[in-house]
């Protein structure tokens, strides 16, 4: 439960004969009702050090919560996960030193993020679109709504705001593909996208007005959704502490 505190991390991996013994527990495990396999990053030795191992689903001491019922991204059902005194074999330590997990991890969050924005840039462009749709269609006093000013400055700013959250996420991208430090470039991604998303997202619902509150409708499914961009990979606060760090040095 240590959430985007990497040193609050408590599960433990104990060493015995042929391989290692597993206790703690996650939460907010993504994927975990329907996962054949964890990737699961413990403190082990004297030193309690983060390292990396698989672990297989249906070992004993291994437990899997029921799905939390979340408020949106229903397509990725997510649970807690508990190790109880958990056996896992050498060969499924991934960790080439025992202690070296805590740069794979940064380097898998940095990644995560830039998936996270990616992820935010679909919703709002979605939202973007349907947006868009209706105020062509929808007619009030003579005229179809996007022929009013204050429905084309709404469009206008989150059109902007879309593409330039778009850019951010695939320099980030590039970085981290060109094997560049993208550490805080993935962060400004993540805060900047998602962030963005958040506010397209509403617009759209206030262009809809009564419809973007129906469920017959998708963009408030795009308000739900995007909730969990804003969350998931570091909350925007997390992010900005990061950032502040990175730019600080």
């Amino acid at each position: 439960n240590a959430g985007s505190d990497l040193d609050a991390i408590a599960t433990t991996a104990r060493k015995v004969d042929g391989g290692y013994v597993l206790n703690g527990q996650k939460t907010w495990i993504t994927s975990a009702p329907v996962a054949d396999f964890f990737t699961v990053f413990a403190k082990a030795g004297e030193a309690k050090k983060l390292t990396i191992f698989l672990v297989e689903k249906g070992l004993p001491g291994l437990t899997v919560g029921r799905a939390i019922h979340k408020m949106g991204v229903w397509a990725l059902p997510t649970s807690e996960v508990a190790f109880n005194e958990c056996l896992v074999p050498d060969t499924h330590r991934l960790s080439q030193e025992e202690g070296d997990g805590e740069g794979h991890l940064r380097k898998t969050l940095a990644e995560i993020r830039i998936i996270t924005a990616a992820m935010a840039l679909g919703v709002a462009r979605a939202a973007l679109a349907e947006a868009v749709r209706y105020a062509a269609e929808r007619q009030q006093f003579g005229k179809p709504i996007n022929r009013f000013q204050a429905i084309q400055m709404k469009l206008a700013e989150m059109a902007t705001e879309l593409e330039a959250a778009t850019q951010l996420v695939r320099y980030a991208a590039w970085l981290k593909d060109a094997a560049k430090p993208h550490h805080k470039e993935a962060a400004m991604a993540k805060l900047n996208a998602t962030e963005a998303a958040a506010r397209i997202c509403d617009q759209a619902a206030r262009i809809l007005a009564s419809y973007g509150y129906a469920m017959e409708y998708p963009v408030q499914r795009y308000l739900r959704d995007v909730r969990f961009t804003l969350i998931g990979g570091g909350t925007s606060e997390i992010l900005k502490l990061i950032i502040a760090k990175e730019v600080s040095r």
